[in-house]
């Protein structure tokens, strides 16, 4: 049996710089932070609108809600252009759906669909951090939060995004139950009132807004009820 050649290793010559290969990549985050509370009755989906790069602010009024109809909205973080892609993606899907069955798609439905749209891209993901959040079929509030490749789970509160660290002990301190034992049966839901957790979501950002600095100047907020969708502006840190 023959043996192994050695390996050369390729040693720069005296006096000779040593290259580097710069390494390239297809995604850029784009920053931002999307955050979902769901209750019995209502769904409160919120997103800042800066949009940055590095230490760039790019635009300080960059939309991440797509309102698909009146119980319905998909919130991305992440990479601005995959966001845009996905959205248009997603909306010519709907579109299609309502000519095909003359009625909006329901908000479990497009949870699904974004799963598969999300699962359909999995080899060359979507650089997005997404919601889906609205009202379900019994007009009960609805999150469902995802992964990169399309898992997703309904859950009572959810946040994705560059702030997600900063949001989510805040969302857990003040909605998730201290003992399993206080759990509620559905635990998707939270109890508070609209009121307090609109109030609940535009404390979470200011905080985040003091550490993080892709989550500023302003957040969209979007309220949907059985009866309407009513929006709402926080202002943030512009520094």
């Amino acid at each position: 049996m023959a043996a192994a050649l050695p390996v050369r290793a390729s040693v720069p010559a005296a006096g000779q710089a040593v290259k580097q290969h710069a390494t390239w990549s297809p995604y850029d985050d784009n920053g931002g932070t999307v955050v979902a509370v769901a209750g019995d009755d209502y769904c409160v989906v919120a997103a800042s609108t800066r949009m940055s790069t590095g230490y760039s602010i790019l635009t300080r009024n960059k939309s991440k809600i797509l309102q698909l109809n009146p119980k319905c909205v998909i919130a991305s973080a992440g990479m601005q252009a995959d966001q845009e892609t996905l959205h248009k993606v997603l909306h010519s899907r709907h579109v299609t759906y309502q000519f095909n069955h003359r009625k909006p798609m329901a908000c479990p439905a497009m949870a699904q669909l974004l799963s598969n749209t999300l699962y359909y891209k999995r080899f060359f993901p979507y650089y997005t951090f997404n919601l889906c959040a609205g009202l379900d079929d019994e007009g009960r509030g609805a999150v469902y939060t995802y992964d990169a490749i399309g898992s997703y789970e309904r859950v009572g509160y959810g946040c994705q995004g560059n702030g997600k660290e900063l949001v989510q002990p805040v969302l857990d301190n003040q909605l998730k139950a201290a003992s399993p034992l206080a759990l509620p049966p559905q635990q998707w839901l939270s109890s508070l009132p609209l009121e307090q957790a609109v109030d609940l979501v535009k404390g979470a950002f200011v905080s985040a807004g003091e550490r993080d600095i892709y989550t500023g100047d302003d957040v969209e907020i979007l309220i949907i009820t059985k009866d309407c969708i009513k929006t709402d502006r926080l202002e943030l840190k512009r520094d």
